[in-house]
């Protein structure tokens, strides 16, 4: 066999991020390649996968946390750094996916984390050495060029030039100019900031199951501590200020028996909302996917009546996420009478001619409020999916106007912050035929729930709640 073939061979045994090979790339910047490939090959969500290959690792505590931090930042600076790398190279389109991949993480530490150019240069050539080996020498020269223009980046004045501000935020240059045309610059500023941060972890304390005082003194005995969420205030909703605390055996037990899910707090608030005043005979949850919000509302209900809703049903487009959040509400001792899938812009087909007396659409969005969480969205949003989104939004409600009771209520949700998917697909709503049904009602005591996204806080979620005249 000869060398090259050897180095090859080398190379593939350690594509798991494993250190097979003799490979001198640390075990934390493997593992990230290991993440980076597979979100860019599967089209997954870095959470996801890091949660698979990193989190449930035999890697050291302090390997898992800095590939983490790698793993994401790369995913959502990916447009910005693969700009840089193009810079650096005479011909982009010839680099191979993998060897860009491992281009990326060293980028990343250049420009973002501002990485010893040293230590930086070496371990990337390390690291593109373990996917293709002929690469070492293209890695080296194109890092070396990465460090050279380190100085001049953002490549612009981002005071002046939104393309410059995009970059030195990693986010696409379409987004930054509606970003600041939506919310001004300086809060545009805030809230790339904020997207870049890690994300806070929450958890919502399952009535169906638990009390709040049995699991603080569950998380108190392991050891381990819970802080009661003030803003936005949800009862039974707690911040996590340690994410290694879900690893610790009697909380992963919390887990399993279904005593606590992992939520956000904005999303919480979203459907500790929902509920009307009385306890409704009636309940539809459109876009129930996984079941967290079905968790959620029917441990609300629970604490606020002493029992779950009888006649709750659920609707998902997917059959597998149907079955997911049957075997989820059973886990979690959740009541759902009905789990339905079909179409939710066809609903006559799907329920008949059935009224409810609350119909829920937690609609399917671009998920600004999220990048936190899917740092990944930013790169494959384009421009025109927000308004194929709000035709879909506004679709559904259209759909679902029909199927509510007199005096019911219809409450929309997303987990982003673009006016055209949040208000204004409610007033289109309202302005409609079947829309002059309804009129606006409050939700939490104000005409619509919208949180922000900074430092520190819960996701940017929104809500309305509309109510069928009587």
């Amino acid at each position: 066999m000869s060398e090259d073939n050897k180095q090859v061979s080398r190379s593939q045994s350690t594509r798991s991020g494993g250190s097979k090979g003799g490979s001198k790339a640390s075990p934390a910047r493997r593992a990230a390649l290991d993440v980076v490939r597979a979100v860019r090959e599967r089209g997954a969500y870095a959470q996801d996968v890091l949660a698979k290959r990193v989190d449930a690792s035999d890697l050291e505590p302090e390997d898992r946390a800095f590939a983490t931090k790698l793993a994401l930042g790369v995913v959502s600076a990916q447009g910005t750094l693969d700009e840089i790398i193009n810079r650096a190279l005479r011909s982009p389109s010839d680099v191979q996916s993998d060897v860009r991949d491992a281009l990326r993480i060293s980028t990343y530490e250049i420009i973002f984390l501002n990485k010893s150019p040293h230590a930086a240069v070496d371990q990337g050539v390390e690291l593109a050495r373990t996917v293709a080996p002929r690469a070492a020498g293209l890695a080296n020269a194109v890092l070396r060029k990465v460090i050279g223009m380190r100085a001049s980046f953002p490549f612009g004045d981002p005071a002046h030039d939104v393309s410059a501000l995009a970059r030195a935020h990693a986010f696409p240059t379409w987004l930054a100019v509606q970003l600041v045309e939506e919310m001004s610059a300086r809060d545009a500023v805030d809230f790339m900031q904020a997207s870049n941060d890690p994300a806070p972890l929450f958890i919502a304390v399952n009535a169906c199951k638990a009390s709040d005082e049995a699991v603080v003194a569950a998380f108190e005995k392991a050891g381990e501590q819970l802080e009661r969420v003030e803003e936005p205030s949800v009862t039974g909703c707690y911040r996590v200020p340690d994410g290694r605390s879900l690893l610790v055996p009697e909380v992963k037990h919390l887990l399993k028996q279904g005593k606590i899910v992992v939520s956000d707090a904005a999303s919480q608030l979203v459907a500790a909302s929902v509920l009307p005043a009385e306890k409704p005979a009636s309940f539809l949850e459109i876009g129930a996917g996984r079941a967290t919000k079905t968790i959620l509302l029917q441990s609300n209900a629970q604490r606020r009546w002493g029992s779950q809703i009888d006649e709750y049903m659920t609707l998902d487009n997917h059959a597998f996420k149907t079955q997911l959040l049957l075997e989820r509400t059973e886990q979690y001792n959740v009541h759902v009478h009905e789990a339905l899938t079909g179409d939710a812009l066809d609903l006559d087909m799907v329920v008949g001619e059935r009224l409810f007396d609350t119909v829920f659409i937690d609609a399917p969005c671009s998920g600004l409020g999220t990048l936190r969480r899917h740092p990944e969205i930013r790169w494959r949003l384009r421009a025109d999916d927000l308004y194929s989104f709000s035709r879909l939004q506004l679709g559904m409600l259209l759909s679902a106007a029909s199927h509510i009771a007199p005096g019911g209520q219809l409450v929309y949700a997303t987990c982003t912050i673009t006016g055209e998917e949040n208000y204004g697909v409610a007033k289109a709503f309202l302005a409609s035929e079947a829309g002059a049904a309804f009129e606006l009602a409050p939700i939490n005591g104000a005409s619509c729930i919208s949180t922000r996204l900074f430092t520190g806080s819960s996701d940017a979620h929104f809500a309305v709640r509309f109510v069928r005249k009587q």
